[in-house]
């Protein structure tokens, strides 16, 4: 049994390093046209993957799935985690 990450907000876990590395080697990278290397880095409680790509830009699977598409939902790491705080901001 795999431990728990905690969650953030409404069911977000960010990934340990460990966890997102096991996922790398179990699954590949995810399938995002124009990205030569991808690593999922967080999921969320619907399932939906979070992807962080060689581009810096980090995306977001329209379903439950590691192989279906991905839209882009932040330009950046930073800018992920800010829209995180904020969401979280705005819980309290």
């Amino acid at each position: 049994m795999r431990p728990r990450c905690p969650d953030v907000d409404s069911g977000y876990f960010i990934h340990s390093p460990a966890t997102a590395a096991e996922y790398f080697r179990e699954y590949g990278p995810a399938p995002i046209d124009g990205e030569p290397i991808t690593l999922v880095f967080a999921s969320d409680g619907g399932g939906h993957l979070f992807v962080i790509g060689a581009s810096g830009q980090v995306w977001k699977s329209t379903t439950a799935s590691w192989f279906d598409d991905f839209e882009v939902t932040a330009s950046s790491l930073q800018e992920f985690l800010e829209q995180l705080g904020r969401r979280i901001a705005n819980q309290t």
